[in-house]
């Protein structure tokens, strides 16, 4: 069994998991897992996302991730819980399965707590509804940088205290100590060191640093940011390199 992990794909897993690029795939069963740190890619259940995602569901290991802040929550939102090692999950294919926030899942032993979502950088000009004639006037002006409410951005991309709540008390349950944090926003301190003051606090990246200070783990796994980078020992982004963990 081996477990591998990448950054945000935004759909486009036939670059990053093709055979050439990923080709230790080779070797790898559905028993071998992929997991990808948030913005997954399902986005808007068109036929091309289906194609792309039986695409997926036909690679020979099993892809996990968790949820980002460019991931449609209407769609993820209207999928039935299951369980599936230890937690709970959403299945967009039988081998392609969305980790909820704040579950705990053991695999080979090893324990995985999850917790996708992170705020949006590139809304500088606003969350516009649907019918906003704006759409259409800045649709070609690169300069401006909006979202559309439900179309390409959702209130969701940040938990809600239920969500939250769910990870402290999981947690807790497993005496505060597991094996990997995987999550699509970096922690507050994480992000500070980045952005130098650039980017803004909110409440998941403070909800993070609380998770990261008060539990004994081993490493924790971030994307979002679009970069490969060791922090520390214990602390990796990661965007485009997929990395064996185990």
């Amino acid at each position: 069994m081996s477990v591998y992990v990448t950054g945000d794909t935004h759909g486009d897993w036939m670059s990053r998991l093709n055979t050439n690029s990923f080709p230790e795939q080779k070797e790898m069963t559905k028993n071998d897992y992929v997991l990808i740190l948030g913005d997954m890619g399902i986005w808007d259940n068109s036929k091309r996302e289906k194609y792309n995602i039986d695409w997926l569901e036909k690679k020979p290991f099993t892809t996990l991730f968790i949820s980002g802040n460019h991931d449609n929550y209407d769609i993820l939102d209207s999928l039935p819980v299951s369980e599936w090692h230890g937690g709970k999950v959403n299945f967009i294919r039988p081998s392609v399965i969305h980790l909820m926030r704040g579950e705990i899942y053991n695999i080979e032993g090893k324990t995985f707590f999850a917790f996708g979502g992170a705020s949006s950088h590139d809304i500088r000009d606003g969350i516009l509804e649907k019918d906003d004639p704006r759409i259409k006037k800045w649709s070609h002006n690169y300069s401006k940088m909006f979202r559309i409410n439900h179309v390409s951005w959702w209130e969701k991309e940040l938990p809600d205290d239920e969500e939250m709540k769910n990870g402290i008390k999981n947690l807790e349950i497993y005496n505060n100590q597991v094996d990997y944090i995987l999550t699509h926003s970096p922690s507050a301190s994480v992000i500070a060191l980045l952005g130098r003051g650039l980017y803004k606090q909110d409440k998941l990246t403070k909800y993070l640093e609380h998770i990261r200070a008060g539990t004994d783990y081993g490493r924790m796994f971030s994307g979002h940011m679009h970069v490969n980078k060791q922090i520390n020992e214990k602390d990796i982004l990661l965007y485009e390199k997929i990395v064996r963990i185990l």
